[in-house]
């Protein structure tokens, strides 16, 4: 029999070894034995919340607040980002983080969140007031400088922005972070003053901050995403036949970063039927556990319904029980063949864009470390033509499936656009959808003033104003360009 202090044990080296299954099974007997203390219920709320487990990791983490944990004002934040990520409960998150500030009026992780949920909701003035509570203690904060200047220029108050920008720029302690944030959000205030040459300096030195700041594991790297892409198609050479799951499969809208995806998703999530998902990430996660495309070809059918029911149960968990759902995350075009096999009838939306638009919007925009190619327009366009192979192969498994829609189309002349995703989703027409700017609850991507605004035709021919810029990418797009 195990002892209480080999459960300890074993818990204390799953945690540290990262072995997640392992470490709940462990922390979990020495809760049912009645001896958990604050940091047991933390260190077990962190492991449920890995394995996706939100409910249970909410109130493994209550736990540890009513057991007096260190730093409380952590856990809170913690709560937040659960609660508002993963289960919908954008209220609530609000709440945890104003628990969190009145512990810990200074915590600027949590004046930070706070900022982003309210620009979430579309209110620029409570987001504007967080984000300079962030400045009144860190007046070198990037980020809090970036958010307002995005929020100036929304309000078409660029010039408003570019003294503070440039102030905290020259800040001689500047960290790589805060200098990127800073200086994305110089070249769109200069941008959208239509300072093409100084906008395109700020963005380059931007990007070499980000490149600074970025870990070096996540540096891009061509070989191994060609091999990642190699090793996809020729793990699916197959289409997945229909299989018999009779409930409505969700509306993937997937494709390159930047290329339409959040307005498309917008603009149908004005249709009576259909729920906005927004960026969700279970897929991903999922492909994340398979740990290669290779564990695609010899998943058993009990594996799959599995995770056909953890995503339902996620989404039921979320947005309730809904008609019609989007599932709007770009990068999932790398796992069309997991989605087939996981939902054989799902539609799947492919947002295009002109690629020199495309790319240049990648470059202007401070995204995570994921996006490792962002950084450098030759790797932008590496991964444009690595995409456009993929996708070619899915077309080719799944012609009927997968529908492309031209974000320049579709701004131009939307309503023939629409009805054709519509149709093509077995969906009646409805003129709301010709509405995206009545958002229809929070935005959650890095287009969150944008598709609050009427539809227009301004980012269309884009990099007409950077052509002089632009040799290297247009060398590297090749016929593509």
């Amino acid at each position: 029999m195990i002892t209480l202090a080999e459960w300890r044990t074993r818990a204390a080296l799953a945690l540290r070894d990262g072995r997640i299954e392992e470490g709940i099974t462990a922390f979990r007997a020495v809760v049912e034995a009645g001896q958990a203390d604050a940091e047991t219920w933390y260190n077990f709320g962190y492991l449920l919340r890995c394995d996706r487990r939100f409910d249970e990791a909410l109130a493994a983490y209550a736990a540890a607040l009513a057991a007096g944990i260190d730093r409380p004002e952590e856990v809170h934040l913690n709560r937040a980002v659960i609660l508002s990520e993963y289960c919908g409960r954008i209220g609530d998150a609000v709440s945890e983080l104003h628990a969190a500030l009145a512990l810990a009026p200074t915590f600027v992780a949590a004046w930070l969140n706070l900022g982003n949920l309210h620009e979430d909701a579309g209110d620029a003035v409570a987001a504007r007031e967080a984000y300079g509570r962030v400045l009144a203690l860190d007046p070198g904060n990037g980020r809090a400088h970036a958010r307002i200047a995005t929020i100036d220029i929304f309000e078409g108050r660029a010039d408003v922005a570019l003294p503070a920008l440039r102030q905290a720029l020259a800040h001689p302690d500047l960290s790589p972070t805060d200098a990127a944030e800073a200086g994305f959000a110089l070249g769109a205030a200069l941008d959208a003053q239509g300072h093409y040459d100084e906008a395109f300096a700020a963005f380059a030195a931007a990007n070499r901050a980000a490149l600074q700041a970025a870990h070096p594991g996540y540096r891009y790297d061509p070989r191994r995403q060609e091999a990642l892409i190699e090793a996809t198609i020729a793990a699916t050479p197959r289409p997945i036949s229909a299989g018999t799951d009779d409930a409505e499969p969700p509306i993937f809208i997937c494709g390159m970063f930047r290329s339409g995806s959040t307005l498309i998703e917008q603009m149908l999530s004005r249709h009576t039927r259909i729920t906005k998902g927004g960026e969700l990430e279970i897929v991903p996660a999922f492909a994340a556990a398979l740990g290669s495309p290779e564990a695609l070809r010899d998943l058993p059918a009990a594996a799959l319904a599995t995770m056909r029911a953890q995503y339902r149960d996620e989404v039921c968990r979320q947005f309730g029980d809904v008609d019609r759902l989007t599932d709007k995350r770009p990068d999932n075009f790398l796992h069309i063949g997991l989605i087939k096999r996981l939902f054989p009838n799902a539609k799947i939306i492919n947002t295009t864009r002109n690629p020199l638009d495309m790319a240049l919007s990648i470059y202007f925009l401070y995204f995570d470390d994921s996006i490792s190619y962002g950084h450098d327009l030759r790797h932008i366009a590496h991964w444009v033509g690595q995409y456009r192979r993929l996708m070619a192969h899915w077309r080719r498994l799944y012609p009927d499936d997968i529908l492309d829609v031209s974000y320049d189309r579709l701004v131009a002349d939307p309503a023939p656009v629409m009805a054709e995703v519509l149709a093509f989703c077995d969906l009646p027409w409805d003129d709301a959808v010709l509405h995206p700017e009545q958002a229809a609850g929070p935005v959650r991507t890095a287009s969150v003033w944008q598709v609050r605004q009427q539809l227009h035709q301004r980012s269309s021919g884009r990099w007409r104003h950077y052509e002089r810029h632009l040799e290297p990418l247009i060398a590297a797009l090749g016929s593509e360009a």
